[in-house]
């Protein structure tokens, strides 16, 4: 038993590269579980909405440094994520769906992409897709909203930054992870499994 703990030597390697049959049908095996992974237990749909932040950094910055900018930005996306997070954002789309919860929101439905000045990318799976559509068209709108009553009112974030719509969410044909990742993913999987196994587990002649 003792080569089963005992690294694999050159040989070994050498052999496992020389096996190109079984690395052209261990890629075709793990591509079908991949495949039949994605047909049976689908990924959801995933809907997607954009948000044009403007930080008009000429109005709220016309004197001062590259480096006093940098600061106010990394400042005010840290507020405005925490707007878009935020349990007021979250009570929206809760109240307006009404068969989900700030956790699931959290933690399982949404996603926010590329927060920086110009466009922030909103994400909504769900295994409905006009459901998904319909929960990140209100996360987005109830965003934008909040940021404009905030800079209103001077709560949170500067007054010059400026938050609107450059694209709304349609009803998505696409899932969240493509068939093409599910068969590279499951023939990936497959030969590292199946090398470890020959590698470790097969006895020597």
């Amino acid at each position: 038993m003792r080569w089963l703990f005992s690294p694999p030597s050159i040989d070994d390697l050498i052999r496992l590269l020389k096996a190109w049959r079984f690395w052209s049908v261990g890629a075709l095996i793990g591509a079908l579980l991949g495949a039949g992974a994605y047909y049976i237990a689908p990924p959801p749909y995933r809907a997607h909405a954009i948000v044009l932040v403007d930080f008009n950094l000429e109005q709220a910055w016309p004197e001062e440094t590259d480096r006093q900018q940098f600061y106010y930005l990394e400042r005010e996306i840290r507020k405005l994520k925490e707007i878009a997070w935020s349990d007021m954002v979250m009570g929206i789309v809760v109240e307006t769906i009404g068969d989900i919860t700030t956790e699931e929101l959290r933690n399982e439905t949404l996603s926010l992409s590329q927060p920086a000045e110009g466009g922030w990318n909103f994400y909504a799976d769900d295994k409905d897709p006009e459901r998904a559509a319909e929960i990140v068209s209100i996360w987005s709108q109830a965003f934008v909203e909040q940021v404009r009553l905030r800079t209103m009112m001077l709560e949170g974030p500067n007054e010059f930054i400026e938050a609107t719509h450059t694209q709304t969410a349609q009803t998505p044909r696409d899932r969240s992870l493509s068939l093409s990742t599910y068969l590279f993913t499951g023939a990936v999987v497959f030969l590292t499994v199946s090398s470890f196994f020959v590698l470790f587990f097969s006895k020597p002649a």
